[in-house]
Order: C-alpha cells, then sequence, then structure tokens
C-alpha cells in the first residue's frame, strides 16, 4: 500500500480502509460481515479507482471508526474528520486501529434494554411425582429472531441470553433440596457468541457463563456460544443437587439451533432419578405461576426464565430486531 505521508492518496487506500483489506476493514465488522464479524450496519461505498476521494467520505470513514470504537469501549488513535475545503493529510494508524477493532469486534461498553416477555408458560404450577418413582419436567425456550443475519448481528453486537430457575414452595419433604438447588446453587447462565471472549458492560463471557450460584457445575461448556452450536442437542450446563439423600436430583441445559440460523432452543430438564431413601419421596409441590412480563419477582412453582439482553443501540442502529420468546412447560 502506498498510504504514507507525503504520497497521493489513492483510491485503492481508502478502498482498503473500507472494504478491501484482508481481516481488517471497516464493512467487515460494521456492515453485514460474515459468522462473528457485522453489526449490520449501512456500509461503506468504495471509490472506483482513479476517482476522487472527497472530505466528506473521509469524514465518514473516520466516524465510522470512532463509532466502532465507542460501541466496543477500545481505545484508538484520536483523529479528526476532514472537512471540505481542506487539505487531506495522512491519519495516522488506522490500518492499527482497524486490526485492534477487528480483534475486539465482540465487546460492548454497554447493554440495551432486557426482554422480559414471553409467550407460553414458564413454570409448572402443579404437583410434579409420585412417592419414590423417577420424574422429569422439561421446559423449552425457543428464543426466534427475524432471520438468520439478524440473529448475528444481535450476538456479534453484544446480546446476551440470560437463563435462571426459581423455587420456594414447600408441602413435601423433597422440596426444600429442590428449591435450594434451582434458587441458590444454579446461579444465573448466560449465553453469548462465544468463539472468542467477549467483554460486555465491564464483565467477561466466554460462550456458556456461569454468575452467582454456589454450586460448582457437573457440566459447564464456557467455550459454547451460538456459533458453536449444532442442529442438535448440546449439553452446556448441569447441576446437581448437593444434600443427601437426593443427590441424584440435578438440572441441565441443552442447547440448539434451528429454524436455519434463526432461533435459539433451550431445553431445560429438572430430573429426580427417583429411588430416594425411607421416608424421602421424591415428589414436589406446584406453586404460583411466573408470569409474563417478568417484573422481578418469582412465583413459587418451579420456574426457568429465559430473557434476552439486547445489545445496546447507542452507537448501532438496532438491525437486530425484537427477539421473541416462547415457552412450553411439560
Amino acid at each position: 500500500m502506498t498510504y504514507s505521508q507525503g504520497s497521493t492518496i489513492l483510491a485503492d487506500d481508502y478502498n482498503g480502509f473500507v472494504g478491501t483489506n484482508v481481516g481488517a476493514n471497516v464493512n467487515d465488522i460494521w456492515g453485514t460481515g460474515a459468522t462473528d464479524k457485522g453489526y449490520g450496519q449501512s456500509a461503506l461505498s468504495t471509490v472506483a479507482a482513479p476517482g476522487t476521494i472527497t472530505a466528506t467520505q473521509w469524514a465518514t470513514l473516520v466516524n465510522t471508526i470512532s463509532s466502532i470504537a465507542s460501541h466496543q469501549g477500545t481505545a484508538i488513535t484520536s483523529r479528526s474528520a476532514p472537512v471540505a475545503g481542506n487539505t487531506i493529510s495522512i491519519l495516522s494508524n488506522v490500518a492499527t486501529d482497524l486490526t485492534t477493532l477487528t480483534t475486539n469486534r465482540g465487546n460492548a461498553t454497554a447493554v440495551g434494554t432486557e426482554i422480559v416477555a414471553w409467550t407460553g408458560n414458564t413454570a409448572k404450577t402443579s404437583v410434579t411425582g409420585s412417592g419414590s418413582s423417577p420424574w422429569t419436567i422439561t421446559f423449552t425456550h425457543t428464543i426466534t429472531w427475524a432471520s438468520a443475519n439478524a440473529a448475528r448481528y444481535f450476538f456479534n453486537a453484544g446480546g446476551r441470553i440470560k437463563w435462571r430457575t426459581s423455587k420456594t414452595s414447600t408441602g413435601t419433604v423433597a422440596d426444600p433440596e429442590w428449591n435450594d438447588l434451582a434458587s441458590t446453587l444454579v446461579g444465573t447462565i448466560y449465553i453469548t457468541g462465544g468463539t472468542a471472549t467477549q467483554s460486555i458492560a465491564g464483565s467477561s463471557y466466554t460462550g456458556t457463563t456461569k454468575t452467582g450460584g454456589t454450586g460448582t457445575p457437573n457440566t459447564l461448556t464456557t467455550t459454547t456460544g451460538w456459533y458453536d452450536l449444532l442442529t442438535s442437542d448440546t449439553l452446556i450446563y448441569k447441576q446437581f443437587a448437593d444434600t443427601s439423600p437426593y443427590t441424584g436430583q440435578f438440572i441441565a441445559i441443552n442447547a440448539k439451533t434451528a429454524g436455519t440460523g434463526t432461533q435459539l432452543v433451550l431445553t431445560t430438564t429438572w430430573t429426580d432419578p427417583g429411588g430416594g431413601a425411607a421416608g424421602a419421596p421424591d415428589n414436589i409441590t406446584g406453586g404460583t405461576d411466573t408470569t409474563s412480563p417478568f417484573g422481578g419477582t418469582f412465583g413459587t412453582a418451579p420456574c426457568t426464565l429465559v430473557t434476552v439482553s439486547q445489545p445496546s443501540s447507542t452507537y448501532l442502529t438496532a438491525n437486530w430486531g425484537t427477539p421473541t420468546v416462547a415457552a412450553t412447560v411439560a
């Protein structure tokens, strides 16, 4: 590239920064991109050689680089956008900054609003189990985007899927340990893009990330996120109870994609293998419902709650749309 102090700025120089430099250019991060690159914003136009590059085009490039950096929280070289009528000087460290921004493309300095509404049912309000027989409650949550690209933009811009459980109902011998497992041991699971560690609103995420909860998971696939999932189930989390005679019971999450890349399906199972000790039946109570939209307070019944933390739209247009959540319990 001829781009250096004292040389003539060529269309190829500008076009490289905009979209033709392999591995580090504005449009890969800012525009449609591919896989884990692309925020879904309007791509910058290149210039046909040997055309003239205007101050307005340079200013758009500079301002877009600044917006990417501001969204990510990435420190870049301070530079002023060229003004029409002035001599356009070489802008230092553009290629270096684009490399850094490409590396940090999954980061986001802030988050957007949380979608706390769903259709269907997310709590099991009736009694489960009988005596010492085994049983399973299956919660299914399907998160749907308008398109596969919208799903990509969501995760690329710092979107997160938030998963939680709760149960506080009482009435059977088995209830207290299930309450402990669901409301104390499990904590919160976040699902992010997962191809690399992402810093989102000051916290680190690695695909499947557990926060809070006092239990040590039997399974936690910390390097498995959206881009690692298949169209068949992958076990990403499993937590056993910690008090005898109920140490065989567990809560687990299986995740997969569906709808040709437009859906994330989370299947959560609460499983009791049965066969509790004499005098320790395995059945549990239901309780009150957790209703949509979630207002911050769970009902008492066994509940698996999935909400959607949107990316910040301070520096981006929200071209990931508004994902929906559909829930079922069986």
